[in-house]
């Protein structure tokens, strides 16, 4: 496991939208019981919830391009808050859109899992 938060944060940018790039449900390892995505302005809590609702959303393919990514210290030692900016393609579409997600991450047993997921696309 990476040792500074900017590691961290880096290397579970990249983890993670590769697996939703190529595959969704390996996603699930990720989450928790007690996690909770808010996918524009929808709340889910809970794993199984959670992935339902990224397998269920309404496109094959996609791809995201990450613009920025930024941290802070979260509340308790070793959590982070990462803030993304970037945009993303869907299927055919090739006008890409904007999109911001911020992740809340837990340290457990040597990795990190996402307790807060909130994703919004940018219009305008």
């Amino acid at each position: 496991m990476a040792q500074n938060p900017e590691e961290v944060a880096t290397m579970f940018v990249q983890y993670y939208y590769n697996q939703f790039d190529q595959d969704r449900a390996g996603l699930a390892s990720l989450y928790r019981d007690a996690s909770m995505l808010t996918f524009e302005s929808a709340s889910f809590k809970g794993t199984p919830s959670i992935i339902e609702k990224l397998q269920g959303l309404p496109f094959q393919q996609i791809k995201h391009q990450v613009s920025t990514i930024d941290l802070q210290p979260g509340v308790a030692p070793g959590h982070i808050l990462v803030l993304v900016t970037g945009q993303l393609l869907v299927d055919e579409e090739q006008r890409p859109m904007s999109y911001t997600q911020s992740f809340y991450l837990v340290p457990e047993n040597a990795q990190y899992y996402v307790h807060n997921d909130i994703f919004k696309l940018v219009y305008g």
